[in-house]
């Protein structure tokens, strides 16, 4: 179970002043939680700086800074497509929620994307209706991997067709209806969503359209650094994004709010808490103060009680507000989506920021290939 200090002994063990103890939190390099005992006072988690005090000790080393910003480090990749600053997603300079409230996800991948042209991920009349899903979406892109076009030496333009027909692709993967309209009112037909929750649903895509250096970004551009295929980078994306500590918490979430709705939310989260479980949805190390987007999206949702509940007592019990994957649960629910309409939503927001980070890197030209630490036996019969 998680061990919190307060904040002397933090300042004490880490040997900083109150304002770099500060700056560790708004990082998300340190867990804060109010003191139980007196919410006025802050706690801090005491794993947390440990790992700070271990690695400042080992210097900084070339060898060690690089580790370091693997986990949670510094940037390490230099980009013009996203950042978070102030607690706030920037898309190209402009503040991803304020785009959210008018734009499509296309006008949002024109944005991210830096095109001039407006943006239509079109799918032809004549396609068969799909069910859509996680399989089949693996299985589109796969297809288009294997028969596309490497990036190497490619033309920014030729590139953004790539793109463009992978996303279609991938968007009817997931159920969106053929045409030429935006894809959340396509998704909307082939799912049946009407009213409030079309809206909504393009509220979340445009939201969810890229996140800064984020794992499954991280493997789509060292895809694309190989030379890899449009498609092939997306599907690095995808299969990097299927991990439970990346879009997998929508079911843990699920799994909360049934044991919420059986024992009441203040039992259920005290459970969690006492098994040093997790709370799925609530926090994330780079919004100290609230995930922005998942803010915005709540805003325009008309939650249902145990969700509201949940909330509040999560909140009174850590001080932690819901993420972007409690969102897109809260949306699911109250739209009756399919099931796994939070991955499908997720996947194909994303999938503009990763097309957009793969042709980025593409056009660098270099090769992303870090330096293993070796740690396992000596060579036998040396030493070193």
């Amino acid at each position: 179970m998680s061990t919190w200090i307060s904040r002397d002994e933090a300042l004490a063990n880490l040997g900083v002043r109150p304002q770099t103890l500060y700056a560790y939190v708004s990082r998300g390099r340190i867990g804060m939680r109010p003191d139980p005992a007196d919410p006025r006072r802050s706690l801090y988690r005491a794993d947390d700086i440990a790992q700070l005090t271990t690695r400042r000790a080992r210097g900084r080393r070339p060898s060690a800074i690089a580790e370091s910003a693997m986990t949670w480090g510094e940037p390490a990749i230099a980009t013009t497509i996203s950042t978070i600053i102030h607690g706030k997603l920037v898309y190209r300079g402009e503040d991803a929620c304020v785009l959210s409230e008018r734009a499509t996800l296309e006008e949002a991948a024109g944005v991210l994307w830096a095109h001039p042209e407006p943006i239509r991920f079109a799918s032809r009349s004549n396609e068969t209706p799909r069910e859509g899903g996680k399989a089949e979406a693996f299985s589109v892109l796969a297809v288009l991997a294997a028969n596309g076009q490497a990036s190497l030496g490619r033309g920014a333009a030729r590139l953004h067709a790539d793109a463009t027909a992978a996303i279609a692709a991938l968007a009817a993967s997931f159920g969106a209806a053929a045409g030429t309209e935006p894809i959340h009112l396509r998704l909307a037909k082939g799912w049946s969503v009407k009213g409030a929750g079309v809206d909504a649903m393009r509220r979340a895509l445009v939201l969810l359209a890229d996140h800064e250096l984020n794992a499954s970004t991280f493997a789509t551009r060292v895809a694309a650094s190989t030379g890899a295929p449009l498609a092939a980078c997306l599907l690095a994306g995808l299969s990097a994004l299927s991990g439970p500590r990346h879009c997998g918490a929508a079911d843990a979430i699920v799994l909360l709010l049934d044991d919420a709705a059986r024992l009441g939310p203040e039992r259920a989260v005290e459970r969690w808490l006492a098994h040093d479980r997790p709370l799925p949805g609530f926090g994330h190390p780079l919004y100290p103060d609230g995930d922005p987007r998942a803010t915005t999206l709540l805003a325009a949702i008309d939650t249902d009680e145990a969700v509201q509940r949940l909330q509040e007592a999560v909140f009174t019990a850590t001080g932690r507000r819901p993420d972007v994957d409690f969102a897109l649960v809260a949306l699911t629910r109250a739209f009756r989506l399919p099931s796994d309409a939070p991955f499908r939503l997720f996947a194909l927001g994303r999938s503009v920021g990763w097309a957009a980070h793969a042709i980025e890197q593409s056009q660098t030209g270099n090769l992303i290939r870090p330096r293993a630490r070796y740690e396992g036996p000596p060579l036998a019969g040396e030493g070193y």
